[in-house]
């Protein structure tokens, strides 16, 4: 069988999540920033839960290290990962509008490069960039909602790992405590949990559930 046409794949989401919510999310465009363990898994879950755009953001190429938990290919080692991330998503859902920006994100350049998301997704591992973003965005596209994380190391429990509204649209996924830098590893499946947090708190925003 080829690949289903792009009313198969429509009525595909619409079964498994209703035709409101599927409408929402086709018109919906989301800029996902840093494309790391983070912005890989949280890319691949809206490109599965059918959002219309995604404007993908990160200057790194893909390296060996990166594929314990990033969602590239060994064959992708060396390629930008915008554009190997592109690539894998094009094969999961072929409809998807990608936008790719090969760039570092900067205080000179965000407010350009996130004008058109109604979701913007921080998903840095460093904390000084982490800070730059949100802390533009809060200023100078305070009507945007903003998705972040902070905490996501080690092996504690999963339970940990929660999502906290700050302020009116600024949401904050993670446990919080748990740094790399503080030489405490990175493992897949928490780095994937917190993923999953920010990418399912972007489909409850734009559906129009906010958390309390």
């Amino acid at each position: 069988m080829g690949i289903p046409s792009k009313e198969e794949m429509q009525q595909a989401l619409i079964k498994r999540q209703g035709k409101d919510l599927q409408e929402k999310l086709e018109n919906s465009t989301v800029a996902v920033c840093g494309l790391g363990g983070l912005g890989s898994n949280i890319s691949i879950a809206l490109s599965r839960a059918g959002i219309g755009k995604l404007i993908l953001i990160d200057y790194d190429r893909v390296a060996i290290t990166n594929l314990h938990r990033q969602q590239y290919k060994a064959s992708q080692i060396g390629m930008y990962k915008t554009e190997a991330l592109a690539e894998n998503l094009k094969e999961i859902a072929p409809y998807v509008e990608l936008k790719t920006h090969t760039v570092k994100i900067t205080d000179d350049n965000f407010e350009e490069l996130l004008s058109e998301a109604d979701v913007i997704c921080e998903a840095f591992d460093n904390a000084e960039a982490k800070a730059m973003l949100v802390n533009g965005v809060l200023e100078k596209l305070n009507t945007k909602y903003l998705v972040a994380a902070s905490g996501m190391a080690g092996l504690d429990s999963a339970n940990t790992i929660s999502t906290k509204r700050i302020t009116k649209n600024f949401y904050l996924c993670g446990d919080g405590v748990s740094d790399v830098a503080n030489n405490i590893s990175l493992v897949a499946p928490r780095v994937m949990i917190c993923a999953a947090h920010e990418a399912l708190m972007v489909i409850r925003l734009l559906s129009g559930n906010q958390e309390p």
